[in-house]
């Protein structure tokens, strides 16, 4: 075991990994670490009082499958009108090893009837006007001719895409030019219910997880120990645990807490803080009708995370519809967070590449000012470009996740917006954070895996014939051997009850 209690006079407990955040990202890294080292002391810290109740929970995130199946902004078109799928293939494989985690985890009982947090969920892509159908016939070409999306059909015919979801027809004046695309082995996944399934099996094994209690401060000593000062909520008791690696899952607070841990790599960097609003509806009539995630097209200009789309969700057992995201400007960095984040998140260092990013990305400005001034009509209007037939009493507003998009250091003093997530680790690896959204808890797996390549080097070539025998794809170039990975996708779905791809 790593852990020495040599020099830990002041300590109030030695653990040999720290992991905070109660999340997805926590609970993933600590069911891995426990399958290698299950002798190992993992301590888990969360501030609220349950797990998953952030941007993991199933009501604030869109529950996506996200395998770059619908997601037109994973296959973007170029100046000169051919369309790159790269980083579409490259988000499919990170969703297959996923899969293949949660099937293993399945079979060992780790993870509860997959039915309780994955469902088959056909994935669409849908567009309007003549230039995108042109894109989207494009798109549909290169992606059906690549084994992974083989099964991918595609069609403007009213009569077909009505077959598919019945909402997208229903009430739409002849004659428009549509498209669509239709994938049928798409999932919808309740996040929040597979963290809480991860945690209960880590406390099982013997895992510690501490809920109401905050991290607020983290130290390195000499011997390159970490001091991390824990807060208990419920009484204000404090304490030290000093331990050899810390992991930091804490969504918009990972940023506060690698700065308070002096961690170099991050200096520069900042976060906007966007909320996101749905439409739901628990209608049965409508969710009857709609049992497919359908992803539009963002508005030119505007940023991925504006792209509309209409999903049918199973959350909590419950069907329902979601529509949006409409954004929000809210300064917390989560959504139990305080007003004050933004402001208290602003340094000499960042502070010119926070400015210089917002003047970059008038884009999204737009798009925010849009959303606060939209009131329930504007919403309702552009969820009838999804559903003609939609009707205001059937929907009802409601506030979900608050994403904290990373504002990442560039040339000079420059800043870059960024969408997607960024693993950022001290330069011997022995602390590593996650920051940004987007494709997010999809790719928590894939995440965990990079947090560990990093931060045990030394160990990772043993870890990783170990892991295999749980993520059978690792090791496997699925880029490279897509035929393979089919196979061992098609062994996950068996197991994760979704229907064979044909």
């Amino acid at each position: 075991m790593w852990v020495n209690n040599e020099g830990a006079k002041s300590a109030s407990e030695s653990v040999d990994v720290v992991l905070i955040g109660g999340g997805i990202v926590s609970a993933t890294l600590a069911a891995m670490i426990q399958r290698v080292h299950p002798e190992w002391k993992l301590s888990v810290y969360e501030r609220l009082d349950a797990v998953a109740k952030e941007s993991s929970n199933g009501w604030n995130n869109a529950g996506t499958g996200h395998a770059a199946l619908c997601e037109l902004n994973y296959t973007p078109e170029m100046p000169d009108g051919s369309v790159d799928i790269t980083k579409a293939i490259g988000i499919h494989s990170q969703f297959m090893t996923t899969k293949t985690f949660w099937g293993s985890l399945v079979r060992e009982g780790a993870l509860r009837e997959p039915s309780t947090f994955i469902n088959n969920t056909p994935h669409m892509s849908f567009v309007k006007g003549d230039a995108n159908q042109k894109f989207l016939r494009e798109r549909y070409r290169l992606l059906s001719a690549h084994p992974f999306f083989h099964d991918m059909e595609h069609s403007e015919d009213y009569g077909q895409i009505e077959q598919w979801s019945p909402l997208l027809i229903e009430g739409r004046p002849a004659g428009e030019k549509i498209a669509a695309t239709y994938a049928p082995s798409g999932t919808d996944v309740d996040f929040g219910a597979v963290t809480r399934q991860l945690f209960t099996d880590f406390t099982a094994r013997g895992g510690s997880l501490e809920l109401e209690h905050d991290v607020t401060d983290i130290s390195r000593n000499s011997d390159g120990m970490w001091n991390v000062a824990v807060k208990n909520l419920r009484d204000g008791a404090a304490k030290t645990v000093r331990t050899k690696l810390v992991l930091v899952g804490a969504g918009g607070y990972t940023l506060k807490l690698l700065r308070k841990a002096g961690v170099p790599e991050v200096k520069g960097y900042g976060l906007f803080p966007v909320s996101g609003t749905f439409l739901s509806t628990e209608n049965t009539a409508l969710t009857s009708k709609h049992n497919t995630k359908v992803y539009g097209k963002a508005a030119e200009g505007a940023p991925p995370m504006s792209m509309p789309h209409l999903d049918a969700r199973i959350i909590d057992g419950q069907r329902t519809a979601l529509f949006g995201p409409f954004a929000g400007l809210v300064p917390k960095f989560l959504k139990e967070g305080s007003v004050l984040d933004l402001f208290a998140s602003l340094r000499g260092d960042n502070l010119l590449p926070i400015a210089t990013a917002g003047l970059d990305n008038l884009g999204l400005t737009k798009v925010l000012a849009q959303d606060l001034i939209a009131n329930q009509a504007k919403r309702i209007e552009a969820l009838r470009d999804f559903a003609p037939t939609a009707k205001s009493e059937d929907w009802k507003l409601f506030v979900a996740g608050q994403r904290a998009q990373i504002i990442k250091p560039a040339s000079g003093t420059k800043g870059t917006l960024q969408f997607g997530t960024e693993v950022i680790s001290s330069a011997n690896g022995s602390i590593a954070g996650v920051l940004g959204a987007s494709p997010g808890a999809s790719t928590a797996v894939p995440i965990a895996l990079d947090i560990l390549r990093t931060s045990f080097k030394d160990e990772w070539s043993t870890w990783e014939n170990e892991l295999r025998s749980v993520m059978p794809t690792l090791g496997t170039d699925m880029k490279a051997e897509p035929e393979k990975a089919l196979e061992l996708e098609a062994e996950a779905d068996v197991t994760l009850g979704l229907p064979k791809r044909v």
